[in-house]
C-alpha cells in the first residue's frame, strides 16, 4: 500500500498544474507522502486549512549527533500521525511572555509544521510558501507558540512552514575539540544549520503539500530576523528561497553579533570547564539537563560565530561585497523596541542623569548622541533614552541591513515601522515582538481588550506579508499603497498603525552617526 502511495506522489509532484485534493490522497485528504514516509495531519475547525504538525525533518541530534550538523531523518514505513507539535528544543525559562503547546523541552526536537489551504476547484497552480523562523535570542522559542500559528496566513493563499531549531548550548556551542572533530577552523551554529536543513526539506517535499519550491519566502522576528539576514549571506541558504522578510534585527550591530571562531571557541572552553569537562567526549557524556542548568547561569546565551560552514566570513563583509542573495526584502522594526526606563534602572529619570549615563557609556560620543537624542525635560529624557536604546538594540542593525540590500543586493526593498501599541496597562508602546500576532492574525492568542482597529490592522499586515510572498510586492487590492524604499521616493517608510500610511524617512542622521560610531562605514 505504501509503495503504491509513493508512486502516486511522484506522479503528483511531476505535474506543473496539480490538484491539491488528489495529491493529498483522494481517500484521506489529510494524508501526504513525503520523501521519508507518509504523514497524516488534521483539518482546521472551519475546514479551510490542512495542518501537519511535528513532522521530523532531520535525525534526532542526540548522543554522538549532539553538536553536529543535522543529519537525514530515518525513513518510516507506516503512516506517521502529525496532529500535535513536536517537542521544543532544550531551553530554560528565558522570556516570561512565551507559552507553548508541545510536550518539550527535549534534545529530540527537529520537527516542522505545515499549514496548507484547501483550494476550491479541481486544479490550481502550486502555492507560494512562507517559512517562519521564530525569535528568542537563540536561547528560547518554539513553533508551538499560539501567536505564530500558521492557520490564518494559510487562508490567504500560501503554504506556511515553521521549524524548531537547536538553541543555546545545544545549538551554538563552539569548541576547539568540535573544530578538530569536523576538520575545520571553527565550529558551532548548529541551530542555523538546522534552519537550512528545514529549507532543504521544503525544496524536496513541499510540492506534495501543494506548495511551490520555486516561490519560497523566509520570514522571522528578532533572532528569526537575524537568521533571515544570515541565510541571505550564508552558502548554506543559497538557492533555497526567493524572497525575505525581517522583523526587527540583523547581523550588523552589537546585539547577537557574529564572533570570530577563536573568540567563540574560547567561550566554549570556559563553559566546558564549568561542568568539569576537558574534552568533547566528556561534554557529550553530560545529560541535557546538566548542560542546560550550567548554561542557564548565563541565561543560556552562546554566540553565533564564523564557523566555516554556515558563515565563512562575517556576514557584514558578505553584504558589503554584494555577495548576499539578491532577493526582494521587506524589513523594519517596532517604534518602541526598548523602554527608556532601562537606562535609569532604579534611579529617578532626569535630564541630568540621562546626560551622565550617556557620558558613562559613550564617552566621546556622548555630546553628539545628546544632540541626536535630545531631552529638555525628565519625561523627554525617558523617551530619548528609549529611542537610543531601541536603535542600539534592534533598529540600527535592521536599518543597516536594509541599506546594504538596497545598494549592493540589486533588489527591491520595502521598509516599515510598526507603531500600534497593544492595549495594555501600563502601555509599553509598540514593544519588541508586538507585531507577531498581527502578522499571523493571531490576536486572540493574547487575552487583551483588542479593538476593532487592531483587528483591521492585523488583516492589513497579513495581506501585505502574503502579497509580498506571492509577488515580491506587498501592494494589492484593499491595502493602502506601500511604495518601495527608494531615494527618489524620499526613502518612504510604511507606518503600520490604525491608518497605515507611507511617510518620508525620519531620523536618518541617527543611523548614519551610529554607523560611523560602530565602525560600519
Amino acid at each position: 500500500m505504501i509503495g503504491g502511495l509513493m508512486s502516486f506522489t511522484k506522479l503528483c509532484g511531476s505535474l506543473a498544474m496539480l490538484s491539491l485534493a488528489i495529491c493529498l490522497n483522494a481517500k484521506n485528504p489529510n494524508q501526504v507522502n513525503t520523501k521519508s514516509g507518509a504523514v497524516k495531519g488534521s483539518m482546521s475547525a472551519d475546514g479551510k486549512v490542512r495542518e501537519f504538525k511535528g513532522i521530523p525533518y532531520a535525525a534526532p541530534p542526540v548522543g554522538p549527533l549532539r553538536w553536529k550538523a543535522p543529519q537525514p531523518v530515518t525513513a518510516w514505513t507506516t503512516t506517521l500521525e502529525t496532529t500535535k507539535f513536536g517537542a521544543r528544543c532544550m531551553q530554560g525559562n528565558v522570556y516570561g511572555d512565551m507559552g507553548f503547546r508541545d510536550d518539550g523541552p527535549s534534545e529530540n526536537c527537529l520537527y516542522l509544521n505545515v499549514w496548507t489551504p484547501v483550494v476550491e476547484g479541481k486544479k490550481h497552480a502550486p502555492l507560494p510558501v512562507m517559512i517562519w523562523i521564530y525569535g528568542g535570542g537563540y536561547a528560547a522559542g518554539a513553533t508551538s507558540e499560539p501567536r505564530q500559528d500558521g492557520e490564518m496566513l494559510a487562508k490567504k493563499g500560501v503554504v506556511v512552514v515553521s521549524m524548531n531549531y537547536r538553541l543555546g548550548v545545544f545549538g551554538f556551542l563552539s569548541h576547539p575539540g568540535l573544530a578538530k572533530e569536523m576538520g575545520r577552523n571553527g565550529s558551532g551554529n548548529y541551530g542555523l544549520l538546522d534552519q537550512a536543513a528545514a529549507l532543504e526539506w521544503v525544496q524536496k517535499n513541499i510540492k506534495a503539500f501543494g506548495g511551490d519550491p520555486g516561490n519560497v519566502t523566509i520570514f522571522g522576528e528578532s533572532a528569526g530576523s537575524f537568521s533571515v539576514s544570515g541565510l541571505m549571506a550564508s552558502p548554506a541558504g543559497k538557492g533555497l528561497f526567493q524572497k525575505a522578510i525581517g522583523e526587527s534585527g540583523a547581523f550588523f550591530g552589537t546585539s547577537l553579533a557574529v564572533k570570530p571562531a577563536s573568540e567563540a571557541q574560547l567561550a566554549g572552553e570556559k563553559f566546558a570547564a564549568t561542568v568539569g569537562a576537558s574534552s568533547i567526549e566528556e561534554l557529550r557524556a553530560k545529560t541535557a539537563d546538566e548542560l542546560l542548568a550550567a548554561a542557564m547561569k548565563d541565561r543560556g546565551g552562546f554566540p553565533v560565530s564564523v564557523d566555516g560552514v554556515f558563515f565563512t566570513e562575517n556576514p557584514s563583509a558578505t553584504y558589503a561585497a554584494g555577495k548576499q542573495a539578491h532577493v526582494p526584502l521587506l524589513a523594519g522594526w517596532n517604534a518602541n523596541e526598548m523602554g527608556g526606563g532601562m537606562m535609569f534602572g532604579k534611579d529617578k529619570p532626569s535630564v541630568d542623569l540621562y546626560k551622565a549615563k550617556l557620558q558613562e557609556r559613550y564617552n566621546d560620543n556622548a555630546d553628539k548622541l545628546f544632540e541626536l537624542y535630545p531631552a529638555t525635560s525628565d519625561e523627554q529624557a525617558v523617551q530619548a533614552a528609549g529611542d537610543l536604546g531601541s536603535d542600539m538594540f534592534i533598529a540600527y542593525s535592521t536599518w543597516k541591513w536594509i541599506e546594504l540590500q538596497r545598494t549592493t543586493g540589486q533588489s527591491t526593498v520595502y521598509r516599515y515601522e510598526f507603531d500600534d501599541a497593544p492595549p495594555m496597562t501600563p502601555s509599553r508602546g509598540a514593544y519588541h515582538s508586538a507585531e507577531i500576532e498581527f502578522v499571523f492574525e493571531a490576536l486572540p492568542s493574547k487575552k487583551l481588550d483588542w479593538r476593532p482597529e487592531d483587528t483591521k490592522l492585523s488583516d492589513t499586515m497579513s495581506t501585505y506579508w502574503t502579497n509580498f510572498a506571492k509577488t515580491g510586492n506587498p501592494n494589492g487590492e484593499g491595502a493602502p499603497p506601500w511604495p518601495a524604499y527608494l531615494v527618489e521616493n524620499g526613502n518612504p517608510v510604511m507606518h503600520l498603525s490604525f491608518e497605515p500610511k507611507a511617510m518620508p524617512e525620519q531620523n536618518r542622521a541617527r543611523y548614519e552617526y551610529l554607523d560611523k560610531m560602530l565602525g560600519n562605514k
